[in-house]
């Protein structure tokens, strides 16, 4: 597969089968994410693999909408980045997302990104708060994201070319 297929295969799932992803496929997307670039060689992220559906039931009201699918999936990464290795926690967390992403896409294994970072709940409570709470995770450690998981329920049409909106590109002359 050329990589640009696989960029207009990658669609975000929200839509789960009640099936196991493969070992060796979860296997080689937490390596996709470990194999992400990071600012200065830093590595400051860490993937908590969710796997219990009480804890993603959970995570699925972690913010206001947008997230309910975490109560179906078969698996969630969230990716935890620790503020005492980098600054650049943001920007190395989100290239670590959009590799699992693609990862995930070329195993036909369907994913959604969940936003948690500046977000809040149907309450008003801080979204990264309540995943902190679910999870146990300490201070210094921040989320920008979770990866929901799981085989698609339905198909997943690709991308076009024709569809992408060329007049986003500039040059500067």
């Amino acid at each position: 597969m050329e990589f640009i297929d696989l960029l207009l295969k990658r669609r975000s799932v929200r839509r789960f089968k009640d099936e196991d992803i493969p070992k060796r496929d979860l296997e080689k997307i937490l390596e996709a994410g470990l194999l992400a670039p990071t600012s200065r060689n830093r590595k400051p992220c860490n993937f908590l693999v969710v796997e219990n559906k009480e804890p993603l039931e959970k995570l699925a009201k972690s913010k206001e909408s947008g997230a309910e699918m975490l109560a179906r999936c078969d698996k969630a990464i969230v990716v935890v980045a620790n503020t005492l290795i980098s600054d650049t926690w943001i920007e190395d967390s989100s290239i670590a997302l959009g590799y699992m992403h693609l990862m995930a896409a070329s195993l036909d294994i369907g994913s959604c990104w969940v936003q948690i970072h500046l977000r809040k709940t149907a309450e008003g409570e801080d979204s990264e708060k309540v995943v902190k709470e679910i999870t146990g995770l300490d201070d210094y450690f921040r989320i920008v994201g979770i990866l929901a998981l799981g085989m698609p329920d339905g198909e997943v049409k690709p991308h076009a070319l024709e569809d992408m909106d060329k007049s986003k590109i500039h040059f500067l002359v």
